[in-house]
């Protein structure tokens, strides 16, 4: 029987939809799948404050009664007028090893998008930059990250099939953690907090952070990720949506605020012990056991996930990094993190690619943005 391909409608095929990605994974050692109610969250209008100026559509594919494949097609007006383009966007994409069945699903989403007047589809992209991008195209065998997409090496080749080509990449690095930090490294730190005014912010408490630091932290991000491919300012819902979901959560060792006279973020660097077991125990699922899983992953760890990292423009390349190194490394050691896993760097983004050559590490994860243009 050849594809069907059906807009999603109804509560049970969005559930389906979502279970579609996370069961498709479920028993590969690789993989981190998202929690079901995770993904509900994001993918919902009226929850996610995107969705509220974001056009979005999902889709299921089928094949023989059973489906074999989603997508999701979103536009986001925002990214469109920031870039000056004309593109849709596609995310939340898997399928079984079969061509026509991607085929048929970026089909779906390339008619939706013709029917709206645009030019091009791109993706694996989200509605902002806190969503997952970037489909796997190296590094199969190395074990996947919650911020970041893991899929079959079948993926890319039936993009390439269907057309699409590479738009941008980024690149992943795992460092080891060293077992004494070098001293080079705080007296570096204690120059340049000097040098500028420049401190380190501690906290008593998670509160504290949300209260009297929240928006700061959104408006550096906001401030230094502008120029990177495909970012769109976070507006004031966002920021509290994304408040909520993280802030609420991390380990107030793992993050470091660096601020200046005036108080202002200056500095950001958050981390999050690595939930990636956790969550292949979990399957998708918070309960019964999966908060366990993630609360025992939280406390006890040997790997950490460099999650975001931001320098305010004024600052950059005047060693600020090093007062966050001077403050999270040694707080790794002590937590018995032995390796560190960075986000999704672009592969031209050399100022943030540089600061690993002083450690011991490696390339492993290769991740792209494919494009097509509509004729």
């Amino acid at each position: 029987m050849s594809v069907e391909i059906r807009k999603v409608t109804s509560e049970k095929e969005f559930k389906q939809f979502i279970w579609f990605g996370i069961n498709l994974y479920k028993d590969n050692k690789y993989a981190a799948p998202p929690l079901f109610i995770d993904d509900k969250l994001n993918l919902t209008k009226g929850k996610n404050p995107a969705m509220d100026f974001c056009d979005t559509i999902f889709f299921l594919a089928y094949k023989d009664g059973k489906i074999v494949g989603r997508i999701a097609g979103i536009v986001n007006p925002e990214a469109n007028r920031t870039w000056r383009q004309k593109y849709a966007r596609f995310g939340w994409i898997d399928f079984i090893d079969d061509v026509e069945i991607a085929d048929a699903l970026l089909n779906a989403v390339e008619k939706w998008a013709k029917e709206k007047g645009l030019e091009a589809v791109h993706g694996p992209l989200g509605f902002t930059d806190f969503d997952h991008e970037g489909m796997l195209v190296d590094g199969f065998d190395k074990r996947g990250t919650m911020a970041s997409i893991y899929n079959h090496p079948y993926y890319p080749q039936h993009l390439e099939s269907c057309g699409y080509v590479k738009d941008t990449d980024w690149v992943e690095y795992l460092i080891k953690i060293p077992e004494t930090f070098p001293e080079k490294y705080f007296r570096m730190a204690d120059i340049v907090g000097k040098k500028y005014n420049l401190t380190v912010k501690k906290f008593k408490s998670r509160r504290e952070l949300i209260k009297n630091y929240s928006y700061k932290i959104f408006d550096l991000i906001n401030h230094t990720y502008n120029h990177l491919y495909g970012y769109s300012n976070l507006n004031k819902e966002q920021i509290d949506y994304y408040i909520s979901i993280y802030l609420s959560f991390l380990r107030l060792d793992t993050i470091c605020i660096v601020i200046n006279t005036e108080d202002d973020v200056v500095g950001l660097g958050i981390s999050i012990p690595s939930l990636t077991y956790a969550l292949q125990k979990a399957k998708g699922r918070i309960f019964p056991t999966g908060w366990f899983h993630l609360l025992k992953a939280l406390n006890k760890n040997d790997t950490i996930d460099l999650y975001l990292m931001a320098i305010h423009p004024d600052y950059q390349n005047k060693g600020v990094n090093s007062l966050m190194f001077a403050y999270l490394m040694p707080n790794y050691v002590k937590n018995g993190y032995r390796y560190a896993e960075s986000n999704p760097e672009l592969e031209t983004n050399i100022k943030i690619s540089a600061q690993w050559d002083s450690f011991e590490y490696t390339q492993h994860k290769r991740r792209r943005v494919f494009i097509k243009q509509l004729k």
